[in-house]
């Protein structure tokens, strides 16, 4: 018959505008879809490195920043201060920070890339709490021979001016310290490591 011919035709032409008007419109179903996988602006900048200016910061005050939905501290220690880091060596859980967390370049006492500053997070790695600093040395409520750092009122953890936990206190190790790097001499930025650095 002459005109199986010509159905056949049709059927391929209408199967193949059929399969293409299908694929078109799966494809426009599939952007709303596959938009919806990459990270929101607001996803963006809450992980995205902070920026601190130091400068303004005077020896022995801290500043207090958010990155990543967490309070980082930014600590300008005195000379005094850092003098005091060994001393209190023997009461803590983790002074040489071999069971804690930070980047390799704050392995050392000062736990920091310039002894100055501590960058340090705020969470007592306990259960989350802010511990307060206290840098005053002398008799505390808290603890008779205290050489300033970090006291957690939640539950009583103590840390020192480096961020490292006394033994006997809930917290398990030291604050952590984020990865960090100085952008210049008056300003560090956080959640960048130096280049080449662990």
């Amino acid at each position: 018959m002459p005109t199986d011919g010509v159905n056949k035709k049709r059927r391929r032409f209408l199967v193949a505008t059929t399969s293409v008007v299908g694929a078109v419109g799966a494809g426009f179903a599939a952007v709303p879809f596959i938009s919806t996988w990459k990270p929101s602006a607001k996803a963006k900048a809450v992980g995205a490195p902070v920026q601190v200016p130091i400068d303004g910061l005077e020896p022995g005050q801290i500043m207090k920043v958010q990155w990543r939905g967490q309070t980082i501290g930014v600590l300008r220690r005195t000379e005094g201060t850092l003098d005091m880091l060994d001393e209190v060596s023997d009461d803590l859980r983790d002074p040489a920070s071999l069971e804690s967390d930070q980047p390799e370049y704050a392995s050392n006492e000062a736990r920091a890339l310039r002894d100055e500053f501590l960058v340090v997070n705020m969470h007592c790695t306990h259960l989350g709490c802010i511990p307060q600093l206290i840098p005053e040395v002398g008799s505390q409520p808290f603890e008779e021979n205290w050489k300033g750092g970090f006291y957690c009122p939640c539950h009583k953890s103590k840390f020192d001016l480096a961020g490292r936990v006394y033994k006997g206190v809930p917290a398990p190790t030291n604050l952590k310290v984020p990865p960090y790097s100085y952008l210049d001499d008056d300003t560090l930025i956080i959640g960048v490591s130096p280049e080449g650095a662990v």
